[in-house]
């Protein structure tokens, strides 16, 4: 379970992002980012039983700074107010598929696949579609995929127009090839997060992504 400490925490800085008020609240802060790695620890026990592939990681690969990057942002707010789970078999930064927990009041969610791939990694996605479609094709349509996430997560930004440079937009999975962006997810309400359980649910959720993860790696790392 989160906290009611953790979110109040989140939401006293929502309204108080900056370094003086931040300092002041350090011992906050210090308990905030113990629950935070005590819970990527939770997950980390709860996914790795499900999938041998996560057996490398350690809470430092999984976890992320408070630390905003603000050079090329316009908002200069300087500390994230959520906390974010990444588990792959890569690790933090690699372009590797994985599993997302994102703990925010009223925001949360949680999330598997490739975001916004590079062009490279866009192509090898692309490549693995057109020869093995049929597998995709299987993994989107199985029940406990559909029961959790439904499909591929779909908006105007995230998917071409037409075919891709080199596909007919005839071709028979032309929707899955017009993706920019492959990957699912399901919104978590307060309530689910003050849960006992709420590990052990959001795992036996979150695996139904395994096989689409397993698909896309195959593509990443396959030699082109």
């Amino acid at each position: 379970m989160v906290s009611k400490e953790t979110l109040k925490f989140q939401a006293d800085l929502t309204k108080n992002n900056n370094r003086d008020w931040f300092l002041e609240n350090k011992p906050r802060y210090e308990k905030y980012k113990q629950e935070y790695h005590a819970l990527i620890q939770k997950f980390l026990d709860a996914m790795i039983p499900l999938d041998e592939n996560l057996r490398h990681l350690e809470i430092k690969d999984c976890s992320f700074r408070v630390n905003r990057d603000i050079r090329f942002s316009k908002d200069k707010t300087p500390y994230k107010t959520h906390l974010g789970i990444w588990m792959s078999p890569g690790q933090k930064n690699t372009n590797l598929a994985g599993y997302y927990i994102h703990i925010e009041k009223g925001a949360s969610f949680i999330a598997g696949g490739v975001y916004w791939p590079d062009a490279a990694d866009l192509k090898k996605i692309r490549a693995e579609i057109d020869h093995f479609q049929e597998d995709l094709e299987n993994i989107v349509a199985d029940k406990k995929f559909k029961e959790e996430f439904g499909g591929f997560d779909r908006d105007e930004n995230n998917s071409l127009k037409s075919a891709p440079k080199g596909y007919d937009k005839e071709h028979p999975a032309i929707e899955f090839l017009r993706l920019k962006c492959f990957t699912a997810s399901q919104s978590i309400d307060d309530k689910q997060l003050a849960e006992k359980d709420f590990v052990e649910k959001t795992a036996k959720k979150l695996i139904a992504l395994k096989p689409l993860n397993d698909f896309l790696n195959r593509a990443l790392t396959s030699p082109q």
